[in-house]
């Protein structure tokens, strides 16, 4: 194979290459997962609601050793 062809056949391997990954990527999107990350995210927020504002608590105290 000639030297001047080497360079081509490696951009478009790699383009080919840049092209199955982000098929890849979009495929592993799916509306189930997106419902999980919002279910999650709304328990997260859900939980630092009903936590209490630690503003007003002491600092936790270092163990004593014996």
């Amino acid at each position: 194979m000639h030297s001047d062809m080497h360079l081509p056949l490696h951009h478009l391997r790699s383009a080919e290459l840049q092209q199955r990954a982000s098929e890849f990527r979009l495929s592993r999107q799916s509306p189930r997962q997106s419902l999980r990350k919002r279910l999650g995210w709304a328990l997260v927020e859900l939980g630092l609601h009903v936590l209490p504002n630690r503003h007003g608590l002491p600092a936790p105290s270092t163990p004593r050793t014996a």
